[in-house]
């Protein structure tokens, strides 16, 4: 079996590849799907599955391009209720690539329609994909479906469940492979490490610790930080599925398309570093330079629909900010402007 972690630093966020014989399934993809494309031509694969552990609040996925450009078929649980064409799953069903299973585990909590997927090598359970479940030194928040009749202490007691009754049932062997790391605003505690164990995480995981069921529920809706405001908004795209990236662009504008863009409401923002935007900026320019988690802090910070003009050092700056812009559901850069 093959089977690889896409790691994307700036969002926290891992994606997988697993192949066998020739075939290759994809779970949680990222927005910007190439990387997916090249690695299975490499290795010989063909991608025949794009796998969804839930419906992601803090990116968007890029499954359906993924599936349009490899011919796969879409997986996702059946309580997603997408609205593009996929194999809706329930507890217990399989996915085969190759020989290796890949079983799927109904675990709400996080939202409704969250999976885990379990994989069997020779009918052997040796890793699983726990989403936003079960992170390392964390698990995931339950405060998202409320706009789905859920109460987070209705979500936190799912949670409850799916982690003594499934993910804890599991042979302290087995290896945890999550959907984030340290950074992700999905959890409250996530650890830097990208993967773990079962026994590992049953041994040093606060939230995997025995107690009673009200005492779980308590401690998972105490002192929750709000979730950031675009969450809904992409959970709601990756429902629907998003639009090709190649179709989401920003053209150079000239100076006084600026100033009309800016006197009709848009916001500039000045993606490069603070040292050359203190030096000379755009004013009333908002500056979230493109290093670190420059995605995550444009979603938390500017509104989803408010048309941008980007200023960045230069047009491939600016194609770059559109695209990281674009992970997030930030579709509106209406241009960018660029300094000498």
């Amino acid at each position: 079996m093959y089977f690889k972690q896409f790691y994307l630093g700036c969002l926290a966020h891992a994606s997988y590849l697993i192949g066998d014989g020739g075939e290759a399934a994809v779970v949680d993809p990222q927005r910007d799907v190439d990387q997916y494309i090249d690695e299975a031509a490499r290795e010989g694969l063909r991608i025949r599955y794009v796998i969804e552990t839930h419906l992601h609040a803090d990116f968007v996925s890029g499954h359906r391009e993924l599936a349009a450009r490899t011919g796969a078929q879409i997986v996702i649980g059946a309580e997603a209720h997408a609205a593009f064409p996929h194999v809706g799953v329930r507890d217990g069903d399989v996915v085969r690539v190759g020989s290796t299973e890949l079983k799927a585990l109904e675990t709400p909590g996080h939202t409704p329609e969250s999976l885990c997927w379990l994989v069997l090598s020779n009918g052997n359970p040796t890793k699983v994909l726990t989403g936003d479940t079960l992170f390392i030194g964390d698990v995931g928040r339950p405060d998202l479906a409320g706009g789905r009749g859920y109460t987070s202490e209705m979500m936190a007691s799912m949670m409850y469940d799916s982690l003594h009754k499934k993910l804890l049932a599991l042979p302290d062997d087995v290896e945890v492979w999550p959907a984030h790391g340290a950074g992700s605003a999905c959890g409250r505690n996530i650890s830097s490490e990208t993967s773990s164990t079962i026994g590992k995480q049953r041994q040093t995981n606060y939230a995997l610790r025995p107690m009673p069921r009200d005492e779980f529920v308590k401690m998972m809706t105490s002192d929750m930080p709000a979730a950031p405001a675009y969450f809904s908004h992409d959970a709601e795209i990756n429902r629907r599925g998003a639009r090709a990236l190649s179709e989401v662009t920003a053209v150079p504008l000239p100076a006084d398309s600026v100033r009309e863009e800016i006197n009709r409401g848009a916001i500039v923002l000045d993606v490069r570093d603070a040292a050359t935007f203190g030096a000379e900026h755009i004013a009333g320019a908002i500056n979230i330079g493109l290093g670190g988690q420059f995605a995550s802090w444009c979603g938390t910070l500017l509104p989803v629909e408010a048309p941008i003009v980007v200023s960045a050092d230069g047009g491939p700056r600016a194609n770059e900010a559109v695209m990281r812009l674009a992970r997030v559901g930030i579709e509106s850069a209406v241009g960018f402007v660029t300094s000498p």
